[in-house]
């Protein structure tokens, strides 16, 4: 079995927030995976989160506190804000 890397490039630093915004998203992403190393049942699970609205609402939850992270970490895109 091999290591997934949750960070992505060992780091939460990014140059703005769009691309916090995309890492946040592959994080969230990365975390399902580990949770459910096995593509066949992912694959068998994607159409029914797919159409369930509290499902999706809940990713966005996840993904909205991955960014909070990343943004905390790059301390709000350098205070520029």
């Amino acid at each position: 079995m091999s290591t997934i890397e949750l960070v992505p490039g060992g780091s939460l630093i990014v140059p703005t927030a769009e691309a916090g915004r995309q890492l946040a998203v592959k994080m969230a992403r990365l975390t399902i995976k580990v949770t459910q190393p096995d593509d066949a049942v992912r694959s068998r699970l994607r159409p029914i989160y797919a159409e369930d609205p509290a499902m999706l609402l809940q990713v966005a939850q996840i993904v909205a506190t991955e960014f909070a992270v990343i943004a905390a970490a790059n301390q709000y895109w350098r205070e520029g804000r």
